[in-house]
């Protein structure tokens, strides 16, 4: 907006008061102000009024500033400082370099140099190239292909809160599922640290337990079902009678082992429920599954083509809303259930995320709420294979036995073969140890939080301080190179026309070709034109606001150690699961 309205001095009362009473007690108080300018809504009401936004931001500064003043709020007006100063970009964009040329250790739980990580002989003996893909694939900041809520009108990619029914919260514009080469940081490797030290933040537990939430950690297993002759249905007359076409591949990973990475000939799931893996009646891959072409047969790749296309509409909040109607696909393939040899059939359905787990689920549709109602639509078997706990009433315990209401719960194991009589926690115990044994599973742990979609397709951010060689034909070679230090910041070029044009491609792809393709030792490179997410700049202004006039590092060590943490933050809690968050990964890296 043009200035503040009436709910922004609510929260600054609130601070000042506990700032002044601090001072009245001799206390030494950092009190400051400043502008989180970055970002969208900026970049729309500089296209609206016609105004560049960097003029239009100043302007609203200079307006804020003026209010805050007349207010008589104790703040440092030494310490001010924006998001969008080219002094501040420049710490922000060194902060991203520090991060893009870090890998996380997970023996020691800490990001390193990139340039300690280990690389394996094999590797090594490819040459330089294969060592730098090495390093790239396990960068805390890497690019990915990833499945993206991308919105024509908006001209930007948009989180999974930014979209209403397929539509942009911002302007009503639809929006449409598509996969695009994004920016990412590898926030989830810091996820066991990021929940775990949640312990030692003095915050309110509501607002520790909404992290928590996001975080989402869970324990159970990863287990792979054989595909590799998915064609072939229960009964096929290419199978002789009691044959399993998995039996050769059982043999082979009884000698081998778990791999570390799923090959072609099997779908790999993870469940926190191990125990019911007797009861999986069918099995259901993402929309945007890699697997989906390959599993689908000739029949069904109209109906497949359809689906997957609709789901593309939706985003991620949309399709696992627990009040909507379940619905899917066949694929015509089946998959090899590990723990008794049977083929079960493969579906595709939107409440399954490419982005959570491993994008594939078997379903126990006897005790999972969702899996009953797809299976009940779908006219799916319900095999119960939990005997209910003592506590749940005679009724209700013939009807889930007779597969007609669903049992989550814990109880004890039935239809299960060997494991017949085992209670819930001692099973997934025995049947973990049970894969592993024979290379069909491992224990794992997962989480809810995914990787950090770090791009943003629009012209108001910052510049990723990252160069892309080309060749001799202006095309990408693949090799990366990252601004030296003593070149930042990267600023914005001047743009006459930045607003967006429906395509993936972002506006600073029109920037002059000085600024676009800068030629360093005679190799021509063209810069990154994704810009940075709002959030970039307020993951640390924290620690700026301390140190704020310096030009030799982003904050003095000794000014660090003196002041911080930071004793109050007043917000909204709408803020738990993305700034508080995002700024508590930074400050770890």
């Amino acid at each position: 907006g043009d200035g503040l309205h009436v709910g922004h001095p609510e929260g600054y009362t609130a601070t000042d008061i506990v700032c002044r009473a601090a001072r009245m007690q001799g206390k030494s108080v950092v009190h400051p102000m400043g502008f989180d300018a970055f970002g969208l809504p900026a970049e729309e009401h500089a296209i609206k009024t016609g105004e560049h936004p960097r003029i239009q931001t100043e302007k609203n500064i200079d307006t804020f500033r003026r209010q805050l003043k007349m207010l008589g709020f104790s703040y440092d007006w030494a310490r001010e400082l924006a998001t969008t100063d080219v002094e501040y970009v420049r710490w922000t964009q060194w902060i991203f370099l520090q991060i893009y040329d870090t890998w996380f250790d997970a023996d020691t739980q800490r990001g390193r140099p990139i340039s300690e990580l280990p690389i394996p002989p094999a590797v090594k003996k490819q040459g330089a190239d294969a060592v730098r893909e090495y390093q790239d694939e396990r960068r805390l900041a890497f690019q990915s292909d990833a499945p993206v809520n991308w919105c024509p009108a908006l001209g930007t990619v948009l989180a999974n809160e930014e979209v209403i029914d397929g539509k942009s919260e911002r302007g009503g514009h639809p929006v449409e599922r598509r996969p695009l080469r994004q920016w990412m940081l590898r926030i989830t490797a810091y996820a066991d640290r990021l929940e775990r030290d949640l312990e030692d933040v003095d915050w309110h537990e509501g607002i520790k337990a909404l992290q928590r939430n996001w975080i989402g950690r869970s324990t159970g297993a990863e287990v792979d079902f054989y595909i590799g002759h998915s064609h072939l249905a229960p009964g096929d007359k290419n199978l002789a009678p009691g044959d399993s076409p998995g039996a050769n591949w059982g043999d082979a990973r009884r000698k081998a082992g778990f791999p570390a990475k799923p090959g072609n000939d099997v779908l790999r799931i993870y469940t926190t429920r191990p125990d019911t893996l007797f009861g999986a009646t069918y099995m259901v891959i993402a929309p945007e599954h890699p697997l989906v072409g390959r599993l689908t047969t000739a029949d069904n790749k109209a109906a497949v083509k359809k689906y997957c296309d609709a789901a593309a509409a939706k985003s991620d909040l949309d399709r696992t809303e627990l009040a909507k109607e379940k619905t899917g696909v066949f694929t015509g393939s089946y998959a090899i259930n590990p723990v008794n040899d049977e083929a079960v059939p493969i579906w595709i359905a939107d409440y399954v995320l490419i982005s959570y787990g491993t994008g594939a689920i078997m379903a126990v549709p006897a005790h999972d709420e969702r899996d009953f109602e797809f299976a009940k639509q779908y006219d799916i078997a319900i095999k119960p294979v939990v005997q209910p706990a003592s506590y749940v009433s005679p009724e209700e315990s013939e009807k889930i036995l007779a597969g007609k209401q669903v049992y989550a719960d814990a109880g004890v194991a039935i239809n299960s073969g060997e494991f017949d009589g085992l209670a819930t926690a001692e099973f997934k115990e025995k049947i973990t140890a049970w894969l592993a044994e024979r290379g069909l599973g491992r224990q794992a742990v997962n989480y809810k939080l995914r990787d950090w979609l770090f791009s943003r397709q629009r012209f108001w951010g910052e510049p990723f301080p990252i160069l892309h060689e080309l060749n001799d034909d202006r095309q990408p070679t693949g090799r990366l190179r990252a601004v030296p230090e003593d070149e930042l910041p990267v600023d914005l070029p001047h743009l006459e026309d930045y607003k967006p044009h429906g395509r993936p491609e972002p506006p600073l792809d029109k920037a002059p070709d000085e600024w676009l393709y800068p030629v360093i030792d005679g190799v021509r490179y063209k810069r990154e034109t994704n810009t940075m997410p709002q959030w970039a700049g307020s993951c640390w202004y924290y620690l700026r606001f301390l140190d704020p006039t310096n030009t030799d590092a982003a904050i003095d060590p000794e000014i660090e150690k003196a002041w911080m943490p930071v004793d109050l933050y007043v917000g909204g809690a709408e803020h738990a699961v993305l700034h508080l968050l995002y700024a508590r990964f930074w400050h770890k890296v």
